[in-house]
């Protein structure tokens, strides 16, 4: 479900209820450990956390007009959405994710490649996710995205 949402604050008004709460405090713990250089706004109709143009001038390879993204939090039909480029990209950061999470909450980890799903707010590790969050600097999304990701689609 992506929002038409112009504004983080926006986005979150929009929200049901029972969906408020958990994404405020979700956005909380990013924001409060999120490296200095990543910048909150709508992205992809979802609170985004991406590289600005002002660090990464030359944007999301798949369209440079749009900042580097890396982190976005949703309020999806069935779940709530955490997706983190780090956790797909970095194996580390991956098993170290997957070790520390049964030791938070005790329900299955319902995970895609970048995706963490939430049925429940009180299934959320919200410590977790601030932690996660902290794993990585721009600096260093930057060099595994232009390692892995950026000419990749060129050289097909």
């Amino acid at each position: 479900m992506q929002s038409s949402a112009s504004t983080p604050q926006e986005y979150l008004d929009s929200l049901p209820d029972d969906r408020k709460s958990a994404i405020n405090e979700l956005r909380a713990e990013i924001l409060k450990n999120l490296p200095e250089g990543f910048q909150e706004e709508m992205s992809y109709g979802m609170l985004g956390y991406v590289i600005p143009h002002a660090l990464y001038p030359e944007g999301y390879h798949c369209n440079p007009s749009l900042p580097l993204p890396f982190m976005n939090i949703a309020s999806q039909k069935n779940f709530i959405a955490v997706y983190h480029m780090g956790i797909y990209a970095d194996e580390e950061i991956l098993k170290w994710f997957t070790t520390e999470y049964p030791k938070h909450i005790k329900t299955k980890l319902d995970m895609g490649k970048s995706c963490l799903r939430f049925k429940k707010a009180d299934h959320i590790p919200y410590k977790l996710i601030g932690e996660l969050a902290s794993k990585m600097t721009p600096q260093d999304w930057i060099s595994i995205y232009e390692s892995r990701y950026k000419n990749k689609r060129r050289d097909v």
